[in-house]
């Protein structure tokens, strides 16, 4: 391998949104993130809507289901 081409590997903490922190290795010295696993639907089978401005209940609103008489 050829020597001082490589980038730097440090040692990380990744904090989590939720307060989970994973430790790994990294070329970057800091990173965060949203949701982890710790936290995500998909591994707690927890559902949760993450609605920013109402999006979500104007989706709901627009394709509801109309009922007739």
């Amino acid at each position: 391998m050829k020597e001082k081409i490589h980038p730097a590997y440090y040692d990380v903490k990744i904090v989590c949104g939720c307060g989970n922190i994973i430790e790994t290795a990294s070329t970057s010295k800091e990173t965060s993130i949203a949701i982890c696993s710790k936290c995500h639907p998909f591994f707690t089978g927890k559902h949760k809507l993450i609605d920013t401005a109402g999006r979500v209940e104007r989706f709901q609103k627009r394709y509801a289901k109309k009922t007739t008489n």
